[in-house]
């Protein structure tokens, strides 16, 4: 289905078909493998279809924000690598990889999935940090989804290294890290009328707007992302919402 017309995919959506046969609102076989690296404190690939990311947890001692003196941080970067896509070149980040970044970092934050003040060494000195770095590997649509669970798979996995107040030892492990909440993040996108879960990339191409939600386990809506030219009305969005709500649990179940 590469280089079809949108009015080729709106004639098909209209018939309530999608190029591998989905439902609208349903998302592509989702893949976890966790430890994929012996040298990150945690580390997961996720496959979501044809789409593959890779992601690694590192931790390091640094000193805490100015107006956060008793908790530890986390830091989150994206690299889109130009073998995941023709559309990815090398050099300085581009604006699509913050935006992957930033909103993988905003589900994190605003749901508080990780408890800071646990990760606070001495009060306004000492903090551990959290560095979440993103590769992508393929890009068959929707990396923003597969980023922010391989995430959280990295995170659940991660092991806290030693530190005994001067060095730390990464070949000593004292737990894992103070993970509190699993939120998941669903992208779907519009087309015209309909609304579409999980898009590919060739469906990706032809969307008005898109917008991701991130979902904790209560049920509740932590954050949101929206994108392209199109407008979304009240109904769009509550459309959207529900379709994360249900994709959120079964992405969520995968990674318990």
């Amino acid at each position: 289905m590469n280089n079809v017309s949108k009015e080729y995919l709106v004639n098909s959506l209209s018939k309530g078909k999608r190029e591998d046969g989905r439902k609208l609102d349903e998302i592509r076989k989702v893949q976890i493998e966790n430890n994929v690296s012996k040298n990150a404190e945690g580390s997961a690939r996720v496959k979501l279809g044809d789409t593959e990311v890779i992601v690694g947890v590192k931790m390091e001692i640094g000193t805490p924000y100015p107006d956060n003196l008793d908790e530890g941080t986390i830091i989150v970067s994206a690299e889109m690598l130009p073998l995941s896509s023709p559309n990815f070149e090398s050099g300085p980040p581009s604006e699509e990889s913050i935006e992957l970044a930033r909103v993988v970092d905003r589900a994190i934050r605003e749901s508080d999935a990780l408890d800071l003040k646990k990760l606070c060494v001495e009060k306004g000195e000492k903090v551990w940090m959290v560095l979440i770095d993103i590769y992508t590997i393929n890009d068959a649509g929707n990396l923003q989804d597969a980023a922010t669970l391989a995430a959280l798979a990295a995170l659940k996995n991660a092991k806290m290294p030693s530190f005994d107040g001067e060095k730390v030892d990464y070949k000593k492990k004292k737990g894992s890290l103070p993970l509190v909440e699993l939120p998941v993040e669903c992208t779907s996108i519009k087309i015209k009328d309909k609304i579409l879960s999980d898009v590919s990339a060739d469906e990706y191409k032809h969307l008005d707007a898109r917008l991701t939600i991130a979902t904790t386990e209560k049920g509740e809506v932590c954050a949101m992302q929206k994108g392209g030219e199109g407008t979304l009305t009240a109904e769009d969005i509550k459309e959207m919402v529900k379709a994360s709500l249900k994709n959120g649990k079964i992405l969520r179940k995968e990674l318990k």
